[in-house]
């Protein structure tokens, strides 16, 4: 997807005048010295607009696995098995054995619902998910856009057929 495609609001425009920063570094000598702060940023609580914070879940992870690989298949399900024990707070969806939907791959899928969940899970996922990719997308009103240049990748990344996502746009016009 060709980001060309979007507008990009600046990252300042929240700090329509912000504070001069210290030009100085931290004790380790190549880190900047950061103003001090009284309070943390709302993102480490809710996830900022225009990602949902409902029951919808802010983030989707798509786990793939070749399908026609019996150790990748092994694997992805025994994974599938240890983030079910490992973290139950979380929407895990049934194990694909074929590409559904515009997934190319079969796959399986967790929603994350608090940036909480985000950081121990795709934290935990990037050590633990072996030879299989996974697609980290957010959930907008905006579903190819999600599914593409909002789209991070933890492994090799795996076409997405957005044809269905086009089809949906089309519909919503017409």
């Amino acid at each position: 997807m060709d980001s060309a495609q979007y507008t990009y609001p600046s990252p300042l425009a929240s700090f329509p005048s912000p504070p001069a920063l210290p030009t100085g570094t931290a004790a380790d000598g190549k880190s900047l010295l950061n103003p001090p702060s009284t309070t943390l940023s709302h993102a480490y609580t809710s996830f900022p607009p225009p990602i949902t914070n409902g029951p919808r879940g802010g983030f989707d992870i798509h786990i793939y696995h070749n399908s026609s690989s019996p150790s990748q298949v092994t694997f992805a399900r025994e994974l599938h098995t240890r983030i079910r024990l490992e973290f139950p707070e979380l929407r895990i969806y049934r194990f694909w054995d074929k590409p559904v939907g515009p997934h190319t791959m079969a796959m399986f899928e967790v929603n994350v619902f608090t940036p909480a969940q985000f950081g121990a899970f795709v934290s935990w996922l990037v050590i633990n998910r072996g030879p299989l990719s996974a697609l980290v997308h957010p959930n907008t009103e905006d579903e190819l856009r999600d599914h593409t240049q909002r789209a991070t990748w933890l492994g090799e990344k795996v076409m997405v057929d957005t044809g269905v996502f086009w089809e949906m746009k089309r519909r919503e016009v017409g």
